[in-house]
């Protein structure tokens, strides 16, 4: 079972927007850098440099996201926003290099600043500008579960931050002429973009590795146990994939062996319907019935089981560690 929550034509137009801004903000950097002379503008505009790109392979992605699955794709096109969100991560890492090079070499050879008023209020402006498009980029990334989304506004946030740190550099260059402080900013922006970068490709890598998110899975869990029916003995061996905006869910669901196949069904049924009325994701599901067996009894909360073999001894509270487990439970 496969069902649609998001709204991908919404997610590519928002893009086209941050694409946009990111040319126009580059444009305004690069004019603030020219009339400054100052290394700490020309870090703030190398990452606005970033910013254009990425939005650009954040469009395509996107569009990409959006197209349904075919014969080559039996998933879909989601993994590729992991992939591009990962691109984007590295091109910031390597904008920081390029920060902390033209740092140290201004701090070598000496540097000589202009017209630092009229710089600061450009920055400025920009940096209201970027804050105000990545807060709504990221609310937005993450009510429609979109990495490149959330990972174009946590850059767009951490430019923010940059350039409000530039500002402060260039008010107090311009009213002590200590020019080599430019210099210093620009490396310690450096690092600090370096380290964002870092941390997005770690982001991205996880995704496309498959690796557990654990606050999904407990969400997944918490759900399931808030909404839970006597006839759900157990449910185990559970898999969780994301592909982009997009989940796949494998598991494992132990029911009474005596259950019609009609009857089995509908209680899986039951379980995707209220997965699907609680995570807000496109969700697949791959469930797998599993009839109960004699160890399964210990562990069945049917009061009136008619074939029941062991002593009920005690409620499995379902958790990530035994709902990911391989074998079928037991009160031991």
């Amino acid at each position: 079972m496969n069902v649609q929550k998001n709204n991908n034509k919404d997610k590519l137009a928002f893009q086209k927007i941050i694409a946009a801004f990111g040319i126009i903000l580059f444009v305004g950097k690069i004019i603030a850098w020219k009339l400054t002379n100052s290394d700490a503008v020309f870090s703030d505009a190398m990452e606005s440099i970033v910013n254009v790109i990425s939005a650009f392979m954040g469009l395509y992605s996107l569009y990409l996201a959006a197209k349904p699955k075919d014969e080559d794709h039996p998933y879909g096109h989601g993994k590729v926003e992991f992939v591009t969100s990962g691109i984007e991560g590295a091109l910031i890492a390597i904008a920081g290099l390029m920060i902390i090079y033209e740092g140290v070499h201004s701090l070598i050879i000496g540097k000589v600043l202009n017209k630092l008023d009229l710089g600061i209020w450009i920055i400025a402006a920009t940096a209201i500008i970027n804050y105000l498009l990545g807060y709504v980029s990221i609310k937005k990334g993450k009510a429609e579960n979109s990495p490149v989304l959330i990972s174009s506004g946590k850059h767009l946030q951490s430019d923010t931050f940059t350039t409000l740190g530039v500002v402060v550099s260039l008010i107090v260059v311009y009213f002590t002429k200590i020019y080599w402080l430019d210099s210093v900013v620009a490396l310690g922006f450096g690092v600090y973009i370096i380290v964002v970068g870092y941390k997005i490709v770690r982001k991205s890598l996880s995704g496309i590795m498959d690796e557990q998110d654990p606050d999904l899975l407990n969400r997944i869990i918490r759900v399931l146990e808030e909404n839970r029916h006597t006839e759900w003995i157990d449910i185990h061996n559970m898999k969780i994939q994301q592909f982009g905006a997009h989940l796949h869910i494998d598991a494992h669901i132990t029911l009474p062996w005596y259950y019609s196949l009609r009857d089995a069904h509908t209680e899986m049924e039951k379980v995707i319907i209220i997965l699907v009325k609680n995570i807000d994701r496109t969700i697949e599901f791959n469930f797998h019935m599993d009839d109960c067996r004699p160890i399964s009894c210990s562990i069945c909360q049917i009061a009136d089981c008619p074939v029941r073999e062991n002593d009920f001894v005690k409620r499995l509270n379902w958790t990530p560690e035994n709902v990911t487990s391989v074998d079928k439970h037991t009160a031991e």
